[in-house]
């Protein structure tokens, strides 16, 4: 932005001095002289202005570059993140069902514990 900005000061400071050294010289008359100032700061203003729209389109498409590049990476970043998190979901899943197998087996394997005895074996929750 600070180069953008020296650009327009160098412009509007070398339309001034083109200007200046103009009425020094000028060789025509009054009424010419006057014509070629305005022309010459109307073309000044036209430059300028082109210029800036040149800029501000300019800054508007990096800018709008920047939100698509940003927005396609932040798509990614969070599927990515979906993925890797159904993965641990799924890991966790089939260990807490090997360890509902293991617990069941345990459960039957116990000694001292008959169907038909008025103790009732300890079950763990899971």
């Amino acid at each position: 932005m600070a180069s953008t900005g020296n650009t327009l000061l160098a412009l509007i400071t070398g339309a001034a001095i083109g200007a200046g050294v103009g009425l020094l010289y000028a060789p025509d008359s009054g009424d010419k002289t006057r014509k070629k100032l305005r022309d010459d700061a109307q073309n000044a203003q036209d430059r300028l202005n082109k210029k800036y729209n040149e800029t501000s389109s300019n800054l508007s498409e990096k800018a709008r570059k920047a939100r698509t590049d940003f927005e396609a990476r932040l798509e990614e970043t969070l599927s990515s993140a979906s993925h890797k998190a159904d993965d641990i979901l799924s890991a966790m899943e089939s260990k807490l069902e090997e360890l509902r197998k293991q617990n069941s087996k345990l459960q039957k394997d116990k000694p001292g514990t008959s169907s038909g005895s008025g103790n009732t074996p300890n079950k763990a929750v899971v």
